[in-house]
């Protein structure tokens, strides 16, 4: 059986450790296929290890292929994530993908996933936006026609993945885990969220007992968001029009150029900005497409299957599935067909605060799949 997996590894702990160890315990003689956010996080964060610390950490923890999610959808709200994610996992044949879950109840969400892909739950969510947020919208909607409430934030995905599947007719199963922790908890306990433990980093506590000592080692704190306060400041003050990074309007920005002269950090930016139409993660992703200046024509590009590395296993299933792929294989620069720009470019500019990011790296690390 191959197994697929979607992560973030921002950073890899414990938790993943467990998920890894479930999935062997109930797959033993599976194939594992990772597909990972590489620089940019769902949320709009940098991430605090580079993807080649992330890959070499995967495979040591028994993944057998490790493909990077092009920022395209990397950098997106749910749906979309899952949309990029779950076309590279049908491509390379997995048989089914395996999340975590608060609920941990499969025909539950199966169930919910059906109702949200009806034409009746799309009208009432379009009818809630005029008053509520996106998420509010959605779960006001699912309740009005099934008096169901989802809003934990790894079911939420895992609505999104199986909504792809279905939407796609792709011959994917799914199978949860029950989820351990609070995703949102900011409490270091047990088996902790990554965003418990960022929030520990970046109040200098001690996270040992949290993660395995291959995370310790790679951690930069220096890849965080509000590091480049002063780059996404030069940018929106000296750009006359900004309509034409992706996700900026004519509504929104205004308040980004009015708020960037009374904020002080990336936080005060966030909040002076928000409203109910722009969340704080709508927001957060906004301002890195400005630091990287994501223009809306570079969102066109399509999907592809960037190779980040493999174990024996890995290689072998590779080969062997690699010529019914009709999506773009890259290994290297050349034969990336200018795919990678977008990842270059992002890779450069945060090399300007963090050297340990370097795309670079990927010269030294070709990967010969042939």
């Amino acid at each position: 059986m191959v197994i697929g997996i979607i992560c973030e590894y921002n950073p890899f702990h414990n938790g993943h450790i467990y998920h890894l160890n479930k999935i062997k315990e109930k797959h033993p003689n599976s194939t594992i296929v990772l597909v990972m956010s590489g620089a940019i996080t769902e949320r709009g964060d940098i991430s605090i290890i580079n993807k080649w610390d992330k890959t070499e950490i995967a495979l040591k923890y028994d993944v057998d292929l490790v493909i990077e999610l092009p920022f395209k959808y990397s950098s997106q709200s749910a749906d979309l994530f899952a949309k990029g994610a779950i076309e590279i996992l049908n491509e390379l044949k997995v048989d089914k993908i395996i999340f975590g879950s608060e609920c941990n109840d499969k025909n539950l969400l199966l169930k919910i996933a059906n109702i949200q892909l009806s034409d009746k739950y799309n009208e009432l969510v379009k009818k809630h936006l005029d008053e509520y947020s996106y998420p509010e919208a959605l779960d006001k909607a699912l309740k009005e026609i099934s008096s169901i409430s989802i809003n934990t934030p790894n079911d939420l995905l895992g609505l999104s993945y199986i909504k792809e599947i279905i939407k796609n007719n792709y011959n994917i199963d799914f199978e949860t885990i029950k989820r351990t922790n609070d995703y949102n908890s900011k409490e270091l306990n047990g088996i902790s969220s990554a965003t418990s433990i960022r929030e520990a980093i970046k109040n200098n506590l001690d996270i040992s007992p949290y993660v395995p000592k291959e995370t310790l080692e790679v951690i930069d704190k220096e890849l965080n968001l509000n590091n480049y306060f002063e780059f996404i400041k030069y940018k929106i003050l000296s750009t006359d029009n900004l309509s034409y990074i992706l996700g900026i309007d004519e509504k929104i920005e205004p308040r980004i150029k009015s708020s960037i002269l009374v904020s002080n950090n990336i936080d005060e930016l966030i909040k002076n900005i928000k409203t109910k139409k722009y969340s704080y993660n709508r927001i957060k992703r906004i301002l890195i497409y400005i630091l990287i200046d994501y223009k809306k024509a570079e969102h066109n590009t399509n999907n592809y299957i960037r190779i980040l590395g493999f174990n024996k296993k890995g290689r072998a299933y590779l080969s062997s599935v690699k010529e019914n792929i009709k999506i773009p294989i890259i290994t290297n620069y050349s034969n990336s067909n200018n795919l990678i720009d977008i990842d270059i470019r992002i890779n450069n500019i945060l090399s300007i605060k963090s050297r340990k990011y370097d795309e670079l790296k990927q010269v030294i690390r070709k990967i010969d799949t042939e």
